[in-house]
């Protein structure tokens, strides 16, 4: 027995596109042309330079040793150099990094 009654017509299936077809079409196509790079020479040179000085002021953090085990020296370990030059050399290397992304 079937339901389908005189007047109405069976909706009909249409199988879909094979995407093997479009692939070769793809891969017969022309290059676009050149690829632009995002970063060029002159942007890794300021992004050397950024981190060259990062590592500087890593390296004026370093050190700090007291002379003799018995003996407690604050000015060795609380200097300038290490408390206020090495975070300001650091930002100073972050900021260039920051720079030689956006740098157009």
């Amino acid at each position: 027995m079937s339901t389908n009654k005189p007047g109405k017509k069976q909706p009909t299936v249409v199988p879909a596109a094979r995407p093997a077809a479009q692939s070769a079409k793809r891969a017969t196509a022309e290059p676009a042309g050149p690829v632009a790079f995002t970063f060029n020479a002159n942007n890794y040179l300021w992004m050397a330079i950024g981190f060259a000085l990062v590592l500087v002021g890593l390296a004026l953090m370093t050190g700090g040793h007291m002379p003799d085990a018995d003996t407690w020296d604050e000015s060795i370990i609380y200097s300038t150099r290490r408390t206020v030059l090495s975070p300001i050399v650091i930002l100073l290397g972050l900021v260039v990094e920051v720079y030689a992304i956006f740098k157009k």
